[in-house]
Parts: structure tokens; sequence; C-alpha cells
């Protein structure tokens, strides 16, 4: 039966997928963000009228309530890597996670899904793994039958790691990275999107899910598969965590000097997060317990990285141009 589902921060990376499924299924989408002049694009989604971008601010009760208005079930993809003036990690991944969570259970919603990370935890001396772990506390404890979606790093054509990446590539021959030793199990978009309709149409078990890819790689070999499909050589250099550190703390202060208008290439909170492996745990709900099998990084990233290769969409013509031979 159709739903009427929605998904704040459903103009997001994230959140767009989620929206594409739902309206693909037959659902009305409601996607709430701050900016729905910007979300426009989910339009085209649906059928007219089956999708409707609206303004929603989730640092406020009314604002959030007004979006969930006869709605079915909530989808929450409101996430920040760093934080911007009054929407702090703590207001945005916290407290605005809990407000949804507690107005769809005094409202009647059926279903909730949060979209957190793998990582989430309250003893983290990161602040956004910490404000994850306060959220999802805050979102069982208002709807103990919530489905929270923990995953790895999610790569898709829009993604803000492998396109950051290929895109520094172009200028040097050498590819700085923090943390290359570190693991990650990279998870495509649409799968995590997949997992969230399941959730949001009440076909998940209630409980929390940790999603990642079939692959686990090091940061440094996740790099030198990323190089491999944009077709360019470079060398990998491991920037040590202590000089990190203090890169972090001189691009920090710079932002607070110029009250946010200057943001450098890495925080102190994303060093430390960088500090600790990104992939599923052991005895936790997957993505086999949702029936759902995981798309391999080789099968999706030669599909939107092209473009950074250095003749971009001609460069296989040329290539291939090449291995000619007149007689």
């Amino acid at each position: 039966m159709s739903k009427l589902v929605t998904v704040y921060g459903g103009s997001g990376f994230i959140g767009r997928y989620i929206v594409r499924r739902l309206a693909k299924e037959g659902h009305r989408v409601r996607v709430a963000v701050r900016r729905p002049n910007e979300a426009i694009f989910v339009k085209p989604y649906g059928t007219v009228g089956q999708v409707e971008p609206i303004f929603c601010n989730i640092r406020d009760d009314v604002s959030v309530q007004a979006a969930m208005l006869g709605c079915d079930a909530v989808v929450n993809c409101v996430g920040i890597l760093t934080p911007v003036g009054k929407n702090s990690f703590d207001a945005v991944q916290h407290e605005g996670a809990e407000r949804i969570a507690r107005i769809a259970s005094e409202t009647g919603v059926a279903q909730v899904v949060h979209i957190s990370a793998i990582g989430a935890n309250i003893d983290s001396e990161s602040l956004y793994q910490q404000t994850k772990a306060l959220g999802e506390e805050g979102v069982l404890k208002h709807f103990p039958n919530a489905v929270i979606l923990r995953p790895s790093i999610v790569f898709g054509p829009e993604d803000g790691f492998f396109n950051r990446f290929a895109s520094m590539s172009r200028f040097g021959p050498v590819l700085p990275v923090v943390g290359a030793d570190t693991r990650f199990q990279p998870v495509y978009v649409d799968d995590v999107a997949q997992a969230a309709v399941l959730g949001a149409t009440g076909h998940a078990e209630p409980g929390v899910y940790e999603l990642g890819g079939p692959d686990v790689e090091t940061f440094r070999a996740l790099m030198h598969q990323m190089l491999k499909v944009i077709r360019r050589n470079r060398l990998i250099i491991n920037i040590p965590f202590w000089a990190a550190n203090i890169m972090g703390l001189g691009f920090d202060v710079l932002k607070a000097v110029s009250l946010g208008l200057i943001n450098g290439p890495v925080t102190r909170d994303q060093v430390r997060n960088l500090e600790i492996d990104n992939v599923v745990s052991d005895k936790v709900k997957t993505f086999a317990d949702l029936g759902i099998k995981p798309t391999a990084l080789e099968a999706v990233l030669p599909s939107y990285l092209w473009r950074f290769r250095p003749s971009g969409q001609y460069d296989a013509i040329k290539e291939s141009a090449e291995n000619l031979r007149v007689d």
C-alpha cells in the first residue's frame, strides 16, 4: 500500500537516492530541507505532485512537526561533516535526530529510519562520532522500534570522497592522505537507500544495522584503485597523525578567525575520525539480514570518475587509437 514518507535531508547525497527509490515504489514523498528552491531537482523522481520539497529546520519543533504532518514514516538523513554557525554537531546530529524521533512518537508515525555512521561512540574523542552516538540514543529513547543504519564511507556519483581525491590528483605528482593505513569498507549509496526504504516501508526488523560493501581496504589501497580508474600515476604520501593534528588545529583557527569564510582541507575532528578503522563490527545486523547483496566498488567507480581522466570521456578512445596498426 502506498505511504506518505517524510525524508529529512532528502536532497542530500544519500537522501536523494532514498527519495528516488520511494517514488519508484509508488509512495508519496515530502523532502524536508532548509532550501526547498535548491531541491527542485527531486520533483521529477516521481509523477506530478508525488515528490514535493518543503522547508524544514530540524532545530525547531514546529518546523519538524509541520513536515511530518499526516505521514506514515520518516527517514532522517541529516548529518554534517563540519559545523557551520548554529548547525553544530550537537544541534544537528544529536538534538535534531532526537527531536524528529520524539515528534514522530507523539504524532503516531509508524516507522522511523535514522541514518547514523559506523564508529558512532559516546566515548570517542571525535565530536562527530560522539554526537552520532547521542543521536542514536535519543532516537531509541523515544522510538525503540526505529531502524538505525550505520554505513561505512559511502560512494556514488555525488560522493565527497572519491570525487574529492580524484580532483586533487589533477594538480600535481603527489597525493597526500591522512591515515593511509586506516581501513574502510566502502558502501554504494543506492544500497544504503534500499536498506532505508525497507525500514520506512516496514520490511526491516527494528534495530541497528552496520552497512559495508563486499571489500575492506586501507585508505592507501582505495586511492590506488581510484588512480587506476582515472588513469593517473601519483605518489601517495601519508601525513602522520601528529602532523595532521597540527594542520587541523591551524585550519580550525583560520576558520574561526575568518568567521567561517575560510574552510581548510581537514579539521582536527576529521583527523580523529581517520585514526579509527571504519568497518562493520562483529555480531551486528548487516546487509545480509536485509537480504541485500552489496555492490562492489569496482563496478561503480568507472561510471562517474571517468571525467577525471587526462582526456575525460575521450581517454578510452585515445587508448584504442594508439593500439591501431596501419598496414
